[in-house]
């Protein structure tokens, strides 16, 4: 029987379960009957078609029950089990099928309850109880299930043609059968250190381990970011909704005044509200931060503990670095924060409160706990746990019915064949052709072709690899000379910033977004002065650093992802999204450090920084393009440099 056909039986089995799990629920059965066909399958060919038939079982019945693809597992150890069952004769009488029934209820059940309750309960003393009830109550149901099956299936492989269980013998082999007695030598071959087989069975193991384990690795990572950016986002919504409550100039105010103004008690008394609709707020408060602390605006009770009054000076929270001090002192946006520790496991988001001329005026917080994010999490790895058990088993059990069928087989039997060869007489020389003939492996690769001319087979895999080692080699040789050709083409010599080819690729990208969309950009141009006088005066290595310092400079205060050198002394700054809010406050940082360097009389000359800055922003239905932005911060800047000129007294 070719091997179309038993794939057909297979298909065969795999309807057979649809159409028991069809019937249980039409007729609302306390049984399942869906492993009818994945028992007979593996009793007629092995663990290989029973997992096949099992895995795609419950594929299909995925699209119809929603966890029906965390059970794949169970099936497939049935599989295993009924295969090994039937080859140590127990499907050839009845008295041994009836001894298999419980073996395999209590198995089977006990893998079913526990994936049951596992990803239905929330603690792991939950799940203890719960599977300990469900299984006393289920048990019955799974014995009469799994009795059931068993004896239609003995019945089933007793009537069935000894032609197709010899076909199924046979099924995924690429040769023709060989006798008992090449294949009990076969087995009796000793090797050095391990056989072929163990070490490929090693390999697949580990590398579907890897597959499994990255994939599940990966996955966790990603759903853990995705629940954290989730919550993030909604607590990022609270505390807009908190700072819309709020008036910016009323700030100072509101903590002199504190619960003495109506105004104030009012806010208050909508903070309790926003508070109390969500459990998961555990702290809400409103700060004002200063170098000294944290001036405490609002700051609300909870039942454990009573919220510091208005005015009260909190010290900086120790989940904060030296950096978030700095950024909430200078009225910057913080990251969100995730701690755990003595108050739980919280997230806290600082939003600042903007005035209309930019400044920070306040912070509103919000601590939002993430317990459920370890609820949530371990039903999720547990889910993966089941789902990749049966994958792992799935492919696991093709790769070595592959391996076994495609390499295994064939290269012990050339092997035994080529060990055995005699060259006594013409007669054996002949017997021994004939046997190696009657093989007839037809792998239809390289196993094939080492079974027509091995010496040739060999000489041009060795060839190919090595070839193929070489153009790998020469493929990553060009790929890091391309990768540096591309750096040094993007970024200036001197300061090492983004030059001006990377800049007119930018202005070129922002071009295009003004076409499609309404961009928010704006560009600051930076003109350093008193260069050609740190040339002609202490010359052009110092000149240099007087650059290098301008640009650390410009740096420092806008990001060196934003800068550009486009000229020998000009430098421009392209900032778009959310920061474009704060462009001007960070000219005024630049000033103010620039200033501070220039008045700092232990720095060289060229350590010192002057330069004249313009900033424009773009205006949706104004500018045509970039370049009408850059020419009005050029414009800017040029004014900046005369004023600076006419204040110079030196």
């Amino acid at each position: 029987m070719a091997d179309n056909k038993v794939i057909l039986i297979c298909v065969g089995g795999l309807v057979l379960n649809l159409i028991g799990s069809s019937i249980v629920d039409i007729l609302n059965l306390s049984v399942y009957l869906d492993t009818i066909g994945t028992i007979y399958i593996a009793a007629l060919g092995g663990y290989v078609p029973g997992i096949v038939v099992a895995f795609f079982t419950n594929l299909i019945k995925t699209g119809f029950y929603e966890n029906q693809m965390y059970y794949a597992f169970v099936s497939m150890v049935i599989a295993i089990l009924t295969t090994y069952f039937a080859r140590e004769g127990y499907y050839d009488k009845l008295g041994k099928v009836l001894v298999f029934i419980p073996v395999m209820t209590f198995i089977t059940g006990t893998f079913d309850s526990l994936i049951e309750n596992f990803l239905n309960s929330t603690s792991v003393i939950q799940s203890v109880n719960q599977f300990t009830l469900s299984y006393v109550d289920n048990f019955l149901n799974e014995f009469l299930d799994k009795g059931l099956s068993i004896l239609i299936v003995f019945v089933l492989f007793k009537s069935t043609p000894s032609k197709v269980k010899e076909a199924f013998k046979m099924f995924g082999q690429k040769q023709a059968p060989i006798s008992v007695e090449m294949e009990e030598k076969i087995h009796e071959q000793k090797y050095k250190t391990s056989s072929l087989p163990a070490k490929l069975l090693l390999i697949v193991l580990f590398s579907s381990l890897f597959v499994s384990l990255s994939i599940s690795l990966i996955s966790y990572m990603l759903f853990k970011s995705g629940v954290t950016d989730d919550r993030i986002k909604t607590v990022d919504g609270i505390n807009a909704i908190i700072l819309n409550e709020l008036n910016p100039y009323m700030i100072d105010e509101y903590i002199s005044l504190g619960r003495s103004s109506k105004e104030y008690r009012d806010i208050e008394e909508r903070f309790y509200g926003i508070k109390n609709s969500n459990p998961d707020i555990k702290y809400l408060y409103v700060y004002k931060v200063e170098p000294d602390g944290c001036h405490v605006v609002f700051d609300l009770n909870t039942l454990y503990e009573e919220g510091d009054k208005p005015g009260y000076i909190a010290p900086f929270d120790k989940n904060l670095t030296q950096s978030d001090i700095d950024d909430l002192i200078a009225g910057r946006p913080l990251r969100p924060i995730i701690s755990d520790d003595e108050y739980g496991y919280l997230l806290t988001l600082y939003k600042p409160l903007y005035d209309s001329s930019g400044k920070c005026r306040c912070y509103a917080v919000l601590d939002y706990s993430m317990d459920i994010l370890t609820d949530y999490l371990r039903t999720f790895i547990i889910k993966l746990i089941a789902l990749f058990a049966g994958c792992f088993v799935f492919i696991l059990t093709l790769s070595m019915a592959f391996i076994e069928n495609h390499i295994i087989l064939p290269v012990n039997t050339m092997a035994y064949c080529a060990q055995n060869f005699s060259y006594d007489s013409l007669e054996s020389r002949k017997e021994h052709i004939e046997r190696i003939e009657g093989l007839q492996i037809k792998t239809g690769d390289e196993i094939e072709n080492l079974y027509r001319s091995l010496l040739k087979t060999m000489e041009n895999v060795v060839d190919y690899l090595e070839n193929l080692h070489k153009a790998k080699m020469q493929v990553a040789d060009m790929q890091v000379k391309v990768f540096a050709m591309d750096r040094i083409a993007h970024k200036d010599s001197l300061t090492g910033v983004k030059n001006k080819t990377s800049y007119v690729e930018t202005i070129e990208i922002l071009n295009r977004a003004i076409k499609e969309e309404n961009p928010q950009f704006c560009i600051v141009m930076v003109d350093v002065n008193y260069l050609k006088r740190v040339n002609d005066t202490y010359g052009h290595e110092r000149g240099n650093e007087y650059l290098i310092n301008a640009c650390r400079l410009v740096c420092s205060v806008f990001g060196e992802e934003h800068v550009y050198r486009v000229g020998g002394d000009e430098f421009v700054v392209i900032i778009e999204g959310e920061k474009v809010s704060l462009c001007k406050y960070f000219v005024g940082q630049f000033n103010a450090e620039m200033g501070r360097k220039n008045a700092n009389e232990l720095l060289e000359p060229w350590e010192k920084v002057s330069a004249a800055v313009g900033v424009a922003f773009y205006e949706a239905g104004v500018d045509k393009s970039a370049d009408e932005v850059f020419k009005r911060a050029d414009k800017e800047m040029y004014e900046n440099k005369l004023a600076m000129k006419a204040a110079r007294t030196d």
